[in-house]
C-alpha cells in the first residue's frame, strides 16, 4: 500500500517569482523532501501589490480526481485564508456541463474531452466553443482503474478481460458467478459502478466493451466511489470497479482483482502501470482550468501550485504520477495560458 505522508503547509513564493511563471514560463517544480510534503517555493503568492490573494474558486467533476483536487484546495488555502475553493463530483460528464455552461473555474477529469460531435449531440467540446469557454487540458496524474470484489470473495482472484465484457456488455444474460465461469459459485452476482457521467465508465465501458457507455444497466450506479465501497464491502457476491486510490484507501474492506488482458493476471499497481504490463485499464488523469478564470490572481495562482506540488498529492492520496514528460508539457501549457 502506498504511504500517505503528512501534509505540510502550502508555502508563499516571493511576489515577483510568481508574476515571473505567469509572464513567460512555469515556476519549477519543487524537489520533494523525503515527506512527500511540498517543498519551500512550491506555493501560491500574493499579488504583486503585496495584497493577499482573495475570491473564489468553484471546481467540479471527476470523483476520482476529487481526492487529488481537495488535497491541493486544502493545502492552498491555508495559507491564502482569503481565498475560498469548492471542489465537487458530478463526474466527469456532469461537470464538463457545468464547465461549460460557465459555472465553474476548472473541470476534473478522468478522461480526455470529447469533441467529437454525434448524430445525436454536440460534444462536450462544441458546447464549450458555442458558449466561448475556452479551456486549457493539462495532464496531472495516472489511474489504474480497478476491478474489486468483497474480502470474503475466494473465487475471483483474476478474470479475464472476455469474462469481463460477458458480465458488463450491453444486453448481459450474466446473472450468477457461475455464469461467468462454471467453477465459481451459483450466487447471483451484485454489480456496483459509476453512473453515465462518469469518466470511469466511459474509460471501462470503451476499454472492456468496446464502446463508450455501452453497459447494461441493471446495476447500483452512483458517482460517489466511496458509496460503491460500502455496496461491494457489503455483500461477499458484489463485484464492483472504480480508481485506484480507493481500493488502496480500502484494502480493510476489499479487494482488487487481477485482470487478464491476454498476457497473464496482472494486479492494479504502480508498479504495473508504469512497466505497461496492467491493461487495459490504466489511464491519465487530467485537470480542465477555463482560460478566462485564468486571468484572476488567485486561479492562476491555485492552478501554478496545483501543477508545481501536485506529485506530493498524488503519492499522498494513493495515485500514480504521470510521467515527467506529460507533467512538463502541463507546465508549458500553463505559462503558454499565462502569457
Amino acid at each position: 500500500m502506498i504511504a500517505r505522508p503528512k501534509r505540510a503547509g502550502a508555502l508563499f513564493l516571493s511576489a515577483g517569482l510568481f508574476f515571473a511563471a505567469c509572464g513567460g514560463g512555469a515556476t519549477p517544480s519543487p524537489a520533494s523532501g523525503g515527506s512527500g510534503a511540498p517543498a519551500t517555493g512550491g506555493g501560491a503568492s500574493a499579488p504583486a501589490s503585496g495584497a493577499p490573494l482573495t475570491g473564489s474558486i468553484n471546481i467540479d467533476g471527476s470523483s476520482t480526481v476529487y481526492p487529488i483536487t481537495q488535497a491541493v484546495a486544502e493545502e492552498f488555502q491555508k495559507a491564502n485564508t482569503g481565498v475560498k475553493v469548492t471542489v465537487a463530483f458530478a463526474g466527469t460528464g456532469g461537470g464538463f456541463k457545468k464547465f461549460c455552461n460557465g459555472e465553474t473555474d476548472m473541470n476534473d477529469a478522468s478522461r480526455p474531452i470529447k469533441t467529437e460531435d454525434t448524430a445525436d449531440a454536440k460534444s462536450e467540446g462544441t458546447l464549450c466553443k458555442d458558449a466561448g469557454v475556452e479551456w486549457v487540458e493539462l495532464g496531472i496524474a495516472t489511474d489504474a482503474l480497478s476491478v474489486v470484489v468483497n474480502k470474503d470473495n475466494t473465487w475471483a482472484t483474476c478474470l479475464t478481460t472476455a469474462q469481463l465484457k460477458k458480465m458488463w456488455d450491453q444486453g448481459s444474460t450474466v446473472k450468477n458467478w457461475s455464469d461467468v465461469d462454471p467453477s465459481f459459485p451459483a450466487e447471483p452476482i451484485k454489480l456496483f459502478g459509476p453512473g453515465p457521467d462518469s469518466g470511469t465508465f466511459d474509460y471501462f465501458t470503451e476499454a472492456i466493451n468496446g464502446k463508450a457507455k455501452q453497459s447494461r444497466s441493471d446495476y447500483t450506479p452512483s458517482e460517489d466511489d466511496n458509496a460503491l465501497v460500502t455496496g461491494v464491502a457489503g455483500s461477499k457476491d458484489a463485484l464492483g470497479y472504480f480508481g485506484f486510490a480507493y481500493l488502496e484507501e480500502n484494502l480493510d474492506k476489499i479487494k482488487a482483482v487481477a485482470i487478464d488482458s491476454g498476457g497473464g493476471c496482472v494486479e492494479p499497481s504502480a508498479a504495473n502501470v508504469d512497466n505497461a504490463t496492467y491493461k487495459p485499464l490504466a489511464r491519465p488523469l487530467f485537470i480542465y482550468p477555463s482560460k478566462a478564470a485564468l486571468a484572476r490572481p488567485e486561479f492562476a495562482a491555485f492552478v501554478q501550485y496545483y501543477l508545481d506540488n501536485v506529485n506530493n498529492f498524488v503519492d499522498e492520496t494513493g495515485y500514480i504520477e504521470a510521467h515527467a514528460d506529460v507533467l512538463s508539457k502541463s507546465k508549458a501549457d500553463l505559462a503558454a495560458a499565462l502569457k
